[in-house]
């Protein structure tokens, strides 16, 4: 795991400025630093190392070909690189390899097979920049779900640059892309900014599953896919599995073991997050049974027992086996994190669980380099309630023709303005278009309006054609292609990496996940039951009584926290209306109206943490950005 960086067209200023963004990256690399540029100095390429397989120099990057053609930075790991290997030499492309890296191997396959070809048979999280100095042609690439970040884009005119942190670009010297406005109404919505875009102008996130080439004079690029979700879904569904759901699970076990005994592999201590849920139980588990050693598994837990799931993770542990370590936090310890994460995240990111995660990952990188997580299960095997709520009232509401529903929705949500409770949700659901439009308004906070000025653009959540025949697989193929990449994987990979731990997800390997579209809807969710195919693969290492209890989760309670003084203070200092109409981003009239009906009324709405991130997140950029 690592942290990339480069430069097109710097002239004179290349090297003070890739070695600006790479100390940036220090958290995701701390092990070493690189830097290469071409003869010309008209690229630059910057790396950061976290050191995870090839400990040696023979690993360091950048790192160029055998042929000297190419070289490559790269962030990430290929699990499959030994496959890969083994071809390149038994076609004779390589006699023999330097070292032990899958850099390496992944580099070597470059130069034999191209850029897409090679990215269709790595199996891996990566953030790739492969330059070719023969063709003068830069290729960006990253892997198919998006674990791993990349954001590139112009500065200072036809400057191009790019990076694995968003700071290290804003770090450039001369940096002076604005805010884009019209990616905030998208951010106060959900609480993130969805791919491709980023809080400035000018400045995007490579999507999942593409890669872009930029060639001589680097003033222009184009963008490829050679892997798609949406495509893999109707395809799945086009193409079911066949057998019995026990013969489902038999055929999913084996690819998660797959999966999990690659993404075991490493020089370095590797471990896992376990919490009391199904997912990342299944990944444990699975560990537990490849390992002829005691996995290390890790827990956070909190004294409040109505937010503590670590006794069952506990006890989870005490069945496997595992050498398990649980940490107790307090609410002074979670508090605490909140001035962290604007630096951390590098643009507004308003995902509360960010704050647990941050601590799970600080103690376990105290044990451990490498931690798995069983994130994936819920996207991909049809885990959260909300699809089966909406799938019913959608259901029910339909059955109302929309030309009466629509006024009758305006009507109920203007009664039930400023009431606290299910009336304002009814409104908002019955004026839903589609499936589709309701799980958007399901995931809208109650009476929120849109506090940022400007245009908007649209995303996946409001354009998404219902392409699968089962309203449910739609909700779970918007949320692999918007929420899971833009917040959950964001959030783990963004936490993690300020600790220089390196996640992997067993359950978004290319197989498993496109295994997963072939399954049936009922194999995954039936008679009130989720995740079935994952819950018969656990049961069969952990009882089922350990398993089926109330989960908990680990929640934040803001809207307790920001009544107390110190939160208080720093909250309303950040919305000041005299500081509001200086940045001119948002509308005081309405952030003081949700701050008065959660003040004086006790209605929460998490519109509120989204805006007190963003203030929180102009206030590091300090003013970079914002004219």
């Amino acid at each position: 795991m690592c942290g990339i960086a480069g430069l097109c067209n710097w002239g004179d200023a290349w090297q003070q400025n890739i070695e600006r963004m790479n100390e940036r990256m220090y958290h995701r690399g701390p092990d070493a630093a690189g830097v290469w540029a071409s003869e010309d100095r008209c690229v630059a390429l910057g790396h950061r190392r976290l050191a995870i397989v090839d400990l040696t120099p023979s690993g360091a990057q950048p790192m160029e070909s055998h042929d000297g053609r190419y070289v490559i930075a790269y962030n990430g790991e290929i699990y499959n690189h030994r496959a890969i290997a083994d071809r390149l030499r038994g076609e004779g492309r390589v006699t023999a390899f330097r070292g032990t890296s899958d850099t390496e191997v992944l580099l070597e396959a470059f130069a034999a097979y191209g850029v897409p070809e090679t990215l269709r048979m790595s199996k891996g999280m990566f953030a790739i920049a492969l330059y070719d100095k023969k063709e003068r042609e830069l290729f960006l690439a990253r892997d198919r779900v998006g674990e791993k970040p990349l954001y590139y884009g112009f500065v200072r005119g036809q400057r191009f640059a790019f990076a694995s942190d968003l700071n290290a670009v804003a770090a450039l010297e001369g940096f002076d892309n604005v805010v884009d406005r019209r990616v905030l109404g998208a951010y106060f919505r959900y609480g993130y900014i969805p791919a491709p875009y980023s809080i400035y102008e000018g400045i995007y996130k490579l999507q999942p599953g593409k890669y872009l080439k930029i060639k001589f004079p680097f003033n222009k690029y184009d963008i490829s896919t050679y892997w798609s979700m949406k495509e893999q879904a109707v395809y799945g569904q086009q193409h079911p599995f066949g057998g019995s759901e026990q013969e489902a699970a038999e055929e999913l076990e084996r690819l998660l073991k797959e999966s999990i005994r690659g993404q075991m592999e490493a020089d370095v201590p590797v471990g896992a997050f376990l919490s009391a849920g199904i997912d990342s139980g299944t990944v444990v588990s699975l560990m537990q049974s490849l390992s002829a050693r005691k996995v290390r598994s890790f827990t956070i837990g909190m004294w409040d027992e109505k937010f503590n799931e670590a006794k069952i993770a506990g006890e989870i542990a005490a069945h496997l086996g595992t050498e398990h370590t649980e940490l107790y936090i307090t609410e002074d310890d979670a508090r605490n994190v909140i001035p962290k994460l604007a630096e951390m995240f590098g643009e507004p990111f308003a995902d509360s669980s960010q704050i647990p995660t941050w601590l799970v990952s600080r103690m376990t990188r105290e044990h451990v380099t490498v931690s798995l997580s069983g994130d994936g299960g819920d996207e991909l095997f049809g885990g959260y309630g909300v699809y089966a709520s909406v799938n019913r009232i959608w259901n029910r509401t339909k059955k109302i023709p929309y030309v009466m529903r629509k006024p009758a929705s305006a009507l109920l949500g203007r009664l039930s303005a400023g009431v606290k409770g299910q009336a304002a949700v009814r409104a908002r659901l019955l004026g839903a278009r589609s499936i589709g439009d309701m799980y958007l308004r399901s995931e809208i906070g109650e009476g929120f309006e849109i506090p940022a000025l400007g245009g908007a653009y649209p995303t996946v959540m409001d354009s998404s054609p219902e392409l699968l025949a089962e309203p449910q697989r739609n909700l779970m193929l918007t949320d692999l292609q918007m929420y899971h990449p833009d917040d959950i994987l964001t959030k783990v990979d963004r936490s993690a990496m300020s600790v220089s731990l390196e996640t992997r997800v067993p359950m978004l390997d290319r197989d498993v996940v496109e295994f997963a579209w072939t399954l049936p809807l009922s194999y995954c969710v039936r008679d009130g039951v989720a995740k079935r195919v994952l819950r018969d693969i656990l049961y069969k290492y952990v009882p089922r009584e350990l398993v089926e209890r109330p989960k908990t989760g680990f929640a934040i309670p803001l809207h307790r926290w920001l009544k107390e003084p110190g939160l208080r203070r720093w909250a309303e200092d950040l919305i000041d209306r005299d500081l509001l109409a200086r940045q001119g981003f948002l509308n005081a009239d309405v952030v003081y109206r949700l701050w008065r009906d959660y003040r004086e009324k006790d209605i929460w709405r998490t519109q509120l943490w989204h805006i007190l991130m963003f203030q929180e997140w102009l206030q590091y950029a300090g003013g970079k950005g914002v004219r």
